[in-house]
């Protein structure tokens, strides 16, 4: 049998498998706007794991947080968790798609919007 056979990173395959995890968990609670940018995000973040497997430790390991921002958002369950929005997610997801040069995978509606803070490090944005 002749097929192209494609290496794949250690954890490439985890990384996936959470957020499709994550995703499936939150197609239960979620619905309209909210799950179609859960449904995006998702898309963005699983072409993102796959074009950065053969790139640098750095590059990877922007990808990487960006998955756990996204599956680690927890809804309100009183004071205990804090609440990680989708659209904080979208905006971490979109910030290291540009600084890997893929506007492409974008996962924002509006890809025109000004986006003045691009040039700070992912470690800077996600303390704000």
């Amino acid at each position: 049998m002749a097929g192209e056979q494609r290496t794949v990173e250690p954890g490439t395959d985890v990384l996936i498998r959470k957020v499709d995890s994550h995703l499936a968990a939150l197609r239960g609670g979620l619905h309209g706007p909210e799950l179609e940018l859960a449904e995006r995000l998702a898309r963005c973040l699983r072409e993102l794991v796959l074009c950065t497997a053969q790139a640098s430790a750095a590059d990877r390991g922007q990808v990487r947080v960006a998955v756990h921002y996204f599956v680690l958002r927890r809804e309100s369950r009183g004071r205990l968790l804090s609440v990680r929005s989708l659209a904080v997610a979208e905006r971490v997801v979109d910030r290291v798609a540009r600084q890997l040069g893929r506007p492409d995978l974008l996962a924002e509606l509006h890809r025109n919007r000004p986006t003045p803070d691009d040039t700070k490090p992912l470690s800077n944005a996600l303390q704000h």
